[in-house]
């Protein structure tokens, strides 16, 4: 099969995106294009493959979200306004519903971050601090500025689903091998965390936050945009930080202005950048991706992006 995509991202957090409002392909297929596509390995490379799909009574369009590893997420919120932006740019609107796996979130254009970046405000949540949902066993319904027995850690971590499932400690200094030791035991599905979650550390930086996170189906990554959701509703509920105040989340990949609501929603207005555009063959069963061919490079929207991360520098 060969697909049209773009190669997109959002603080970093890097996709192929396919339009696939007119694609009848079962998830299994779709878990291999993912497997293909997103390989770090192959011709295109990623965090994950995210979808364009079609809406219904309630939405103007849907999202759906594939890890590298083909499992599918509930959300990808830095995903979300790439699809967010293809969604727009397909239906001439700017402003829009989007379904997504196991909720909604709304998203509309924004003020540049920087002149050049095309910027997606999305609004999601509520925030759910039940962790019998995910499920976490064995430490109650909910979790908040507490060890986590079954960890090989002593850190107090806060747990939040946006709707995926988040464990967020704040630190003084991140340690990403730390990091990757909690964030692999929660990858290997043990009995007590069955679905997996997310783990992050993160630092306070002034008025601002900066978040490293062990994503689930992806590893560590440098953006992860629920992560920051969780981040920030994590640092409200805390009182690191004040609900219904702005600041800027950073990461390896860039930056996101933020606010969370006592409610439980979380604005994100970032960059939906787009790199390049093209075509490939994919061998979904074997998750092989070859015969790549690239139809244009987004040079503005590229050097617009690089200059934001200069100036973080």
């Amino acid at each position: 099969m060969r697909f049209d995509f773009v190669k997109c991202h959002g603080s970093g957090n890097d996709f192929p995106l396919i339009d696939a409002r007119s694609l009848d392909l079962d998830d299994a297929v779709w878990a291999g294009v993912a497997r293909a596509l997103a390989d770090r390995r192959g011709p295109v490379g990623g965090d994950g493959l995210l979808l364009l799909t079609d809406g219904d009574r309630l939405h103007d369009f849907g999202m759906r979200m594939f890890n590298s590893d083909g499992s599918e997420a509930e959300t990808c919120l830095n995903g979300l306004r790439c699809v967010a932006r293809a969604g727009f740019e397909a239906l001439s609107i700017d402003r829009a519903e989007v379904q997504l796996k196991t909720s909604s979130a709304h998203a509309e254009r924004d003020a540049d971050l920087a002149p050049g970046v095309t910027t997606i405000r999305e609004t999601a949540g509520p925030a759910d601090l039940d962790v019998t949902q995910w499920p976490l066993h064995g430490t109650g319904h909910q979790i908040v500025q507490q060890a986590i027995a079954a960890l090989p850690s002593a850190r107090l971590f806060t747990a939040v689903a946006m709707p995926n499932p988040h464990l967020v400690s704040f630190v003084e200094t991140i340690d990403d091998a730390e990091l990757v030791a909690i964030g692999e035991l929660c990858e290997s599905a043990p009995d007590w965390l069955p679905n997996r979650a997310n783990v992050s550390f993160v630092e306070l930086r002034g008025a601002n936050l900066f978040v490293r996170t062990y994503e689930r189906g992806v590893g560590l990554t440098d953006s992860c945009g629920s992560a920051m959701a969780a981040s920030i509703f994590a640092a409200c509920l805390t009182g690191r930080v004040e609900f219904g105040v702005e600041l800027s989340i950073f990461n390896r990949g860039g930056l996101v202005r933020a606010q969370a609501e006592s409610d439980g929603m979380v604005r994100l207005s970032g960059n939906a950048t787009y790199d390049w555009a093209g075509s490939a063959e994919v061998d979904a069963d074997r998750g092989l991706a070859g015969d790549l061919a690239v139809d244009r490079h987004f040079n503005d929207e590229i050097a617009a992006w690089a200059a934001v991360i200069d100036g973080i520098g």
